[in-house]
């Protein structure tokens, strides 16, 4: 790929809400490129890629080789909504980048994050102790590997929303939610494809990633506490976007 030529949509976020799916479905459409060998790219996210100046954008976009016909490039790299620099750096990067940006329920996200850190055996902690140890985490580890504990921090989405929107028109952006995409995937690639400017997709097949069976279930006392916890944001996020969370928030009051 021609170094002068630059990537022309990333999905950054949210962990754990579907963005490789998305990712797999959009790699099917003829106008789309993306790394098929490559996972998360993490170009953005990684400072020293940006130590010195001007950046070296060849590596990242040797990632990319489009064939005829493939007029668009896209990645996924879920960190970058979380990342703090990673907005600034994209839009350096390409002031026209569109985002689309993949929600879920923070609370279901937060459970399946920790679910993913014990998988891979990075979590020796029980769910709520985690939550529990997660702002001791993030004062006295090293920004990188305490985001990898961040169950509550990743899902508060306002903040995050707000700071790509400093950065980037929010004409630019897309949210779409990860339940809706799950349920209802040709709906949610038809917005995507009127929102990228390409030929609406053709049949496709429901895609399901990096889906494995839990070892224990959330309780009631630890859905009741991650819903305090996120209430508000889910709150600002539903005027923020004119959506209805009220499926996010349900069973806060069980008794």
């Amino acid at each position: 790929m021609a170094d002068s030529r630059r990537i022309d949509f990333v999905i950054p976020g949210a962990q754990k809400s579907g963005t490789t799916a998305l990712e797999l479905y959009l790699s099917e459409h003829p106008e789309i490129c993306v790394p098929h060998r490559h996972k998360e790219l993490h170009f953005f996210d990684r400072d020293r890629n940006f130590q010195s100046q001007p950046v070296d954008y060849q590596p990242y976009h040797a990632f990319f080789d489009p064939r005829p016909g493939q007029r668009l490039l896209g990645e996924a790299t879920p960190d970058y909504l979380y990342w703090p620099s990673a907005p600034e750096r994209m839009a350096s990067y390409n002031p026209a980048l569109k985002l689309i940006v993949v929600l879920r329920n923070p609370i279901e996200r937060a459970f399946s994050h920790w679910n993913m850190q014990r998988h891979v055996g990075r979590e020796p902690l029980p769910f709520v102790d985690a939550l529990r140890a997660e702002a001791e985490r993030a004062r006295t580890l090293p920004t990188q590997r305490a985001m990898r504990f961040a169950y509550v921090g990743r899902g508060l989405y306002v903040q995050q929303l707000e700071r790509l929107w400093r950065h980037f028109p929010r004409e630019q952006t897309i949210a779409l939610k990860s339940e809706e995409l799950l349920a209802a995937p040709s709906t949610m690639l038809a917005r995507i494809a009127q929102f990228l400017g390409i030929a609406p997709f053709g049949a496709i097949a429901p895609r399901t990633v990096h889906s494995y069976r839990y070892d224990t279930a959330m309780t009631t006392e630890e859905r009741r506490h991650l819903a305090a916890v996120f209430e508000s944001d889910i709150h600002q996020l539903e005027r923020m976007l004119a959506w209805n969370c009220e499926d996010w928030l349900a069973g806060r009051k069980a008794q």
